[in-house]
């Protein structure tokens, strides 16, 4: 039984899809899955029940997961502790999708970065930063949401979303003219749901509301076919091939643009954690946030 193993359990039984863990991990499929086989045989109990439609958590598996959370908790406190005795202090920092292509470039010269490898959504990151699990995260969230943790934040990144749409017609769609998905599970998709009904009120796209998860992957590509409207692809979408039978096509009237942030603690006194906020935030431009025809929600602390 491996560390890694017990990260690859905890990443499934949070999004019961081998799929989207797979994604979320930066691993192939059929690995994962062997990996979790090998965990299963390794403890002597089946952790999930899965078939073709679905995943689930068995009895033995839900009532192992809080103890394979404060087992990997206790791992990267150790970690943590054994960086500090060798006079190598190291930030750990968290994500949810997203992080700069050169990142290990930008602060290989001011701290030890440890990635964390549990990924988790935008609130469940900020709750982890708030509480001392992380030191910094990358991640979405709103003025409110900062106040709430007590966080500072800096842009880092952003994408200009995009819609998918069946058929051939690549032009340019107008966002009143597009449909975004709202996803019934609230646990996963708060930021997203958030920020998607912002959208929806402020530009007269068309909310609808799902309860499959299909915010992305095959299930996002079925909602695409059956609307009658280009379906504005989220965030985490963004990188995913597009199947043969649908187009990408630019999101106009306005620009949509979806921003990452850097959020550390307020009051952070730790020259190595205020240093890696620096590198990774010091040549961050504009990114076409602040263009004329843009959208952010106004509880984006980049707006301004």
């Amino acid at each position: 039984m491996e560390l890694r193993q017990l990260r690859y359990f905890v990443a499934v039984a949070e999004e019961l899809n081998f799929g989207r863990a797979a994604e979320r991990l930066l691993i192939a499929g059929p690995s994962l899955s062997q990996q979790i086989k090998a965990l299963e045989h390794d403890l002597g109990v089946r952790l999930f029940d899965r078939d073709r439609r679905s995943v689930a958590l068995t009895p033995a598996g839900a009532a192992l997961l809080p103890h394979t959370r404060a087992l990997l908790e206790r791992a990267d406190d150790l970690q943590r502790r054994a960086a500090e005795m060798s006079g190598s202090e190291q930030v750990r920092l968290g994500y949810v999708d997203w992080l700069p292509a050169d990142l290990t470039a930008r602060t290989s010269a001011v701290a030890q970065l440890r990635t964390d490898a549990w990924i988790a959504p935008s609130h469940a990151q900020a709750a982890r930063v708030a509480d001392g699990s992380l030191d910094l995260a990358v991640c979405w969230l709103r003025t409110q949401d900062l106040e709430q943790y007590a966080l500072s934040a800096r842009l880092v990144g952003a994408d200009r979303l995009y819609a998918v749409a069946a058929g051939d017609d690549t032009g340019d769609v107008h966002a009143q003219d597009t449909a975004v998905l709202l996803d019934e599970d609230i646990t996963s998709w708060a930021s997203w749901n958030l920020y998607a009904a912002q959208l929806a009120r402020d530009t007269g796209a068309r909310m609808v509301r799902i309860s499959d998860g299909g915010i992305t992957g095959p299930a996002f590509f079925d909602h695409v076919r059956r609307s009658r409207r280009p379906v504005i692809n989220a965030p985490k979408g963004q990188t995913t091939p597009l199947p043969s039978d649908l187009v990408r096509r630019p999101v106009i009237a306005p620009r949509v643009y979806w921003t990452w942030s850097v959020v550390w603690r307020r009051g952070e006194e730790r020259a190595a954690v205020l240093a890696v906020v620096d590198a990774l935030t010091s040549e961050v431009g504009d990114l076409g946030i602040h263009r004329p025809d843009a959208w952010l929600p106004d509880s984006d602390p980049n707006r301004q």
